[in-house]
């Protein structure tokens, strides 16, 4: 009787949603709540309201609901919402602001699961006498992520550490939440314009089986500390314990990115784009690895002036550093070499083999994404990550219709996806830095 009471409380205390049932209907009604609202917008025209009131409305409800839905679903859905969050900053100003606060919302805030749930995990991943290994261990959680959430405790030798604890069941909605979303991709993409949403949903399905084991992502953390130990700009907290389900790191106190982009002041803006711009450059280079979870939750600001990355889950292993194709390709569209550039790009994979494209449409279309490295200094602001995202999203431009007949192979997806969520942290900083100068030292291939 007792073994019944007790799997009746698991299921009603159960932090992570895994009903299938339950979950396809909640996944299912933001584009069927979508669709409602625009239909409803429609009638509010015909009754007087002007179209900016309309839209506001109708961007409101559907960031509310987005972020319920996708927040409290947390799996597959939160960590959607995550990779969407980056990509805010090309979304309209006048559509902008309510996505912006739900969108960032998604990278911090979740809800718990109860402490007894917590426990019994920590005693099947730590063993029966868990509690031993920590000096003092705080039940209410310093943090949310998307399949597990975060505790700070005191490990038995007195450091404060940072203990990553897996939701049950988070393999099985993850797997469940990325499929259904697959087949919702298109009504999706009104929410990141000049994103392609299925691709990067492919994606994040792809590589969810590595971040579920958190010994993966331990390894993965250390070769990263290795690789920075010492570093004056950049702090990976060491890996203290991992088990499956159980990461326990060092704790580390900053100021998040989410909170500088929402108030820190201009030069702290700059410094904050600088460090992210050298160590996402720099990573496969110094570590032969490539953190590929950018958005700002991952991110913090030391009062050392260093910046702490967090959060190793989701890795690219570049054993040879990053591609020199990158590179040239970058040098080629720099200087103008059109003809070179579209040979370049075809003996990468880049276009079809039967795909009849002119060498100056394509360098055309490049020529503004590589706007930042023209010149000493560039200043990534929204009103640039918008111009682009209309752009390459208009019917009627030779641009759109261009980057419709290119092809992104598949080892270039992750690479692609990683480089664009961080030039969409940047343009959320609205960070002027000289990225032409850490291009040029780190990048193979770059350099004349």
């Amino acid at each position: 009787m007792t073994e019944f009471r007790d799997s009746i409380d698991d299921r009603a205390e159960s932090a992570m949603p895994r009903g299938q049932a339950m979950r396809t209907a909640k996944l299912a009604s933001l584009p069927l709540g979508i669709a409602g609202r625009a239909v409803g917008g429609w009638g509010r025209r015909l009754t007087g309201q002007s179209a900016e009131e309309v839209n506001a409305a109708l961007s409101a409800r559907a960031a509310e609901q987005l972020f319920e839905v996708l927040g409290t679903l947390k799996g597959g859905a939160m960590k959607f919402g995550q990779a969407l969050s980056v990509f805010e900053a090309a979304v309209p100003d006048e559509l902008a602001a309510p996505y912006r606060e739900a969108l960032t919302k998604l990278q911090t805030a979740a809800p718990p699961m109860p402490p007894r749930q917590t426990r019994r995990v920590l005693a099947e991943q730590l063993g029966r006498s868990w509690a031993d290994r920590f000096a003092r261990f705080d039940d209410e959680p310093a943090a949310a992520a998307s399949i597990g959430q975060v505790h700070r405790a005191v490990w038995h030798d007195g450091r404060e550490v940072a203990v990553k604890v897996q939701y049950p069941g988070a393999d099985e909605a993850l797997h469940s939440d990325l499929r259904q979303l697959q087949r919702f991709s298109r009504l999706f993409q009104a929410l990141a314009p000049g994103t392609d949403v299925k691709p990067l949903l492919s994606e994040l399905a792809a590589r969810m089986n590595e971040e579920l084991d958190y010994r993966t992502e331990a390894a993965n953390q250390r070769g990263f500390a290795r690789a920075f130990d010492g570093d004056d700009q950049v702090l990976i907290p060491k890996v203290v314990a991992s088990a499956p389900k159980v990461i326990v790191t060092e704790w580390v106190d900053g100021t998040p990115l989410a909170t500088i982009i929402k108030e820190g002041a201009v030069d702290q803006r700059n410094e904050a784009g600088r460090l992210l711009a050298e160590f996402h450059y720099s990573s496969p280079a110094r570590a032969r690895l490539l953190h590929s979870d950018p958005h700002p939750g991952n991110f913090m600001l030391l009062n050392d002036g260093r910046m702490c990355v967090i959060d190793f889950g989701a890795v690219a292993r570049l054993p040879q550093g990053a591609p020199p194709m990158l590179g040239v390709i970058m040098r080629l569209a720099l200087e103008g070499r059109s003809t070179e550039l579209l040979d370049a790009l075809r003996a990468e994979g880049f276009v079809r083999p039967d795909s009849e494209l002119d060498a100056d449409d394509v360098y055309t279309y490049l020529l503004p994404l590589i706007a930042p490295l023209t010149s000493d200094r560039f200043h990534f602001t929204r009103r640039w990550a918008q111009k682009q995202a209309l752009r390459m999203g208009d019917t009627r431009n030779q641009d759109f219709h261009t980057g419709r007949s290119l092809n992104l192979p598949p080892n270039w997806l992750l690479i692609h996806r990683v480089t664009a969520g961080a030039v969409g942290i940047l343009c959320q900083l609205d960070a002027e830095l000289a990225l032409r100068s850490i291009v040029e030292r780190w990048q193979p291939g770059f350099a004349a």
